[in-house]
């Protein structure tokens, strides 16, 4: 059998290496990406300015939505199982650099989506039982409140528990990622507060 990892010796490169990697696949700008090649425009001007799916819906673009969320989902994974091929053990490394590059994407001046699909994306890579747990969580809070903001922060609070659930020794990843996913939603969980969060099939005209 051939060895996929690389050999390295420093005990900083590889960390460093899946960092890299980790940030690179998430801070592709998917959404961005769609809009301008069928001719919308900056997505960062429409909506909340996020470059995730719900905001790619605000464009009224449906297949358009559904391709960023599978793609942000895809870019998640990509960067765990490449880090995890290359550099052996780095994965949740990778897992969390792909949620940090997709939130703050330095080709879009940091400003880029608020992490939910990308999460779900790097939780399948590295556990599936996990990552199905949590497409099943966001799809059943999405149907049951209708909020789809509070339906994502949930679904990425409940990866570290599931993680915890299973004795995964990367749980503490799990919970800095949800922690991120949380703070890019700060403004929606003041609405939440204040009772003026859209719901699906309401307003949506700032859900992020």
């Amino acid at each position: 059998m051939i060895d996929a990892g690389l050999h390295i010796s420093a005990p900083w490169t590889a960390p460093a290496l899946a960092l890299s990697i980790g940030y690179l696949c998430g801070s592709i700008p998917f959404g961005a990406i769609l809009m301008r090649l069928v001719g919308g425009g900056d997505l960062r001007a429409i909506g909340s300015g996020n470059i995730g799916a719900t905001n790619v819906l605000r464009s009224g673009r449906k297949g358009l939505a559904a391709a960023t969320l599978l793609l942000d989902l895809a870019k998640g994974w990509c960067a765990v199982w490449f880090a995890s091929r290359l550099l052996p053990g780095q994965g949740d490394v990778a897992a969390a650099a792909a949620v940090l590059g997709h939130c703050y994407p330095v080709w879009l001046r940091f400003s880029g989506g608020k992490g939910v699909a990308t999460t779900m994306g790097v939780v399948l890579a590295l556990h599936v039982p996990s990552g199905l747990i949590y497409a099943a969580s966001w799809l059943a809070l999405l149907a049951a409140l209708r909020v789809s903001s509070l339906a994502g922060m949930l679904a990425a609070l409940s990866a570290p528990v599931s993680f915890a659930s299973f004795g995964r020794s990367d749980t503490l990843v799990l919970v800095f990622v949800a922690l991120l996913v949380l703070w890019r939603h700060r403004s929606n969980i003041a609405r939440l507060i204040a009772g003026t969060e859209p719901r699906i099939g309401g307003a949506l005209r700032s859900t992020g």
